[in-house]
């Protein structure tokens, strides 16, 4: 048994190294792309070290269940890509060690690694979830830092626009300077213009104070109660000017209340009580609703008596014109009863429309919730399926390093990613139960893990294109030719003598049985399916016929080697039936679009049969010709 210790110390060592890499790489990868689409958020505001340590902090604590998954599937490809392509794994395997075995100590790393995930995104993850979006948000609110391009308008100055067209940036003055103050509203703006001016941040950092020179100040002074068409204005020139705007650069962290209500901020148990809770209230509003609606829109006249409601019960609608009332109405009297009638109806459908946009809102979050307290699971489970997709992958790929496993390992995760998201948003919009849009991605995934694990575990052909090919021809009827060429090293002739008495042979054998069994009429389609027997006549044909082509392929006649490639490769037992199973024919026939495919397909195999038997015929007439012009030659 300590060999068995010091291989699974072994596999360990190789794995948890190459995982330690690829989590970090993924992590990376993850971190760039997250990065990539908050950047706006970032450039130009500013922001002190420390407030962008804690961004990438919590946002490298959110991405690790994400970066997990694809650092498993990465890492096991390269593993066992190259123990296969060391022939490591293969020697493991030739001292009794199933693959199973072999991969045993990491399905149980996998499982803590599992386990790790899904504490992260329990426990760690709502946490750094709401100090993420908190700081996200608090990045948001901070004013950009002044920062005047020349030659281009600036509005990152709530109210003001400016223009600069020259700026000396060693003294910090602008020139011709053009100043939009839109304070008052646009009608009211303040223009400015200036020869020179300088913009200076105050001590505390909350205001801008700026200086003009030389300049002139515009300014309507149209009041907004008037329609005149002559506005007032007032015209200003200054040699110097002075003002200060209110510019708060300083960053202020906000409360982290304002993550209470999302479902990313939430463990399983809250998100568990919170849907129950949603769910409650959910149903008290709807059925205040319902009582709602059938005390108002839909409620009887008070006034009726018992004898009027059952009148009306049983009143057919169909006997009664009940235009003829508004007809008897006056004009006056129609367009009130029209006009009273729209106000209703477009006052019920905004009332209904603001309720019914209420309880969509509640069944989103209910669902959001939902859907997110699946998701915990479904992602820590990822690493396990995708160690048995990896794993048995690479001892079937036997290629290691960063070439085809990263190759395999993207195009797998990014399927993972179509369908899971996928998933997600059918979930999310209700097109879908919460359970299967969020469990499909595993659906889909498991099956395929746990095929590659059994094919591995039997060294079967999975990537062999030959072995699928052959299987798509024989599908589809398509049959290959034979290829026989002369022989270098000839140990027996042929025995000229004796063949062509056995090729006749063959060629009865070949007339008997396509006038016996009328190969060109359509088979009967319930006997087809019922049929129970095999046709061992063409079997022997078939098997009389290689055996007498192998014996003449040691021939060193190039003519009669021709002849040998004319002879068709039979199919035994293809016209038939197309299945061994008996049950499975008659489901077969059951099946009427399939039944009528294999239907067709095995009259094309009779036909094509009858013409093997020609073509046999024809190339034993050929193989004996050439034999006896063989003999008359010696």
């Amino acid at each position: 048994m300590l060999h068995i210790k010091k291989l699974d110390i072994f596999i360990l060592k190789s794995f948890c190294l190459l995982f330690a890499g690829t989590f970090f790489i993924c992590l990376f990868i993850f971190m760039m792309q997250f990065l990539w689409k908050f950047v706006d958020e970032l450039v130009g505001k500013g922001l002190e070290v420390s407030v962008l340590a804690q961004f990438f902090f919590y946002a490298g604590l959110t991405l690790v269940p994400l970066s997990l998954p694809l650092a498993v599937l990465l890492a096991a490809l390269i593993t066992f890509g190259n123990f296969g392509e060391r022939f490591e794994l293969l020697a493991m395997k030739a001292a009794g060690v199933p693959l199973l075995r072999i991969m045993c100590p990491l399905i149980l790393f996998i499982a803590l690694v599992s386990c790790v995930s899904f504490y992260f995104q329990n426990v760690i993850g709502p946490r750094a979830q709401t100090k993420l979006y908190t700081l996200m948000f608090s990045m948001k609110q901070k004013s950009p830092e002044v920062d005047i391009p020349e030659g281009v308008f600036y509005d990152e100055i709530k109210g003001y626009n400016l223009y600069v067209r020259h700026k000396d940036k060693d003294t910090g003055m602008l020139y011709d300077v053009l100043i939009y103050n839109f304070e008052k509203g646009f009608e009211n703006a303040q223009i400015i213009k200036a020869d020179s001016g300088r913009l200076e941040m105050t001590a505390d950092k909350k205001h801008l104070y700026l200086h003009l020179y030389s300049g002139e100040q515009f300014e309507n002074l149209k009041d907004q109660r008037t329609l005149r068409k002559n506005v007032p204005y007032r015209r200003e020139s200054f040699r110097e000017k002075h003002a200060v705007i209110e510019f708060d650069s300083e960053f202020n962290m906000v409360d982290e209340g304002i993550m209470g209500n999302s479902e990313k901020s939430k463990d399983m148990w809250t998100l568990q009580a919170d849907v129950d809770s949603m769910t409650h209230r959910t149903d008290s509003i709807g059925r205040a609703f319902f009582t709602e609606a059938m005390q108002g829109t839909y409620s009887m006249p008070s006034n009726l008596k018992r004898e009027d409601t059952l009148k009306i019960e049983k009143a057919v609608l169909s006997n009664y014109n009940v235009d003829s009332l508004l007809d008897a109405a006056t004009l006056s009297e129609k367009e009130k009863i029209l006009s009273t009638a729209v106000s209703r109806a477009s006052s019920a459908e905004s009332d209904w429309n603001f309720k019914s946009f209420n309880m969509s809102q509640t069944d989103t979050g209910i669902r959001r919730h939902e859907a997110a307290w699946h998701e915990k699971i479904t992602l820590s489970l990822a690493c396990l399926i995708f160690f048995f997709i990896g794993a048995p992958l690479g001892g079937i790929i036997r290629k290691g390093g960063l070439g085809m496993p990263v190759v395999v390992s993207v195009l797998i995760f990014i399927v993972y990613y179509i369908i899971n998201n996928t998933g997600f948003k059918m979930a999310r919009d209700g097109k879908w139960i919460i359970w299967m849009g969020m469990w499909t991605s595993t659906a889909v995934l498991a099956p395929l893990g746990a095929f590659f694990t059994y094919k591995a575990n039997k060294d079967s052909v999975v990537f062999n294109a030959e072995a699928y090919l052959h299987w798509i021809k024989k599908v589809l009827g398509i049959r290959s030719e034979r290829h026989l060429f002369r022989k270098e090293v000839i140990i027996h002739d042929p025995d000229y003598a004796r063949l062509p008495a056995d090729l006749e042979a063959l060629s009865e054998s070949c007339r008997a049985y396509a006038s016996r069994h009328n190969l060109k009429r359509m088979p009967n389609y319930v006997r087809l399916w019922m049929n129970t027997d095999e046709d061992r006549e063409v079997e022997s044909i078939s098997a009389r016929m290689e055996t007498l082509i192998e014996e003449m392929s040691n021939t060193k006649s190039p003519r009669l080697i021709g002849v040998l490639n004319t002879y068709p490769i039979l199919s035994a037992q293809a016209h038939v039936r197309p299945f061994r199973l008996y049950w499975l024919n008659v489901a077969c026939g059951v099946l009427l679009p399939v039944g009528l495919f294999f239907f067709f397909r095995i009259w094309a195999y009779r036909l094509r049969l009858s013409k093997d038997m020609e073509r046999i015929v024809k190339a034993n007439e050929d193989a004996v010709y050439v034999i006896r012009s063989m003999e008359k030659d010696r």
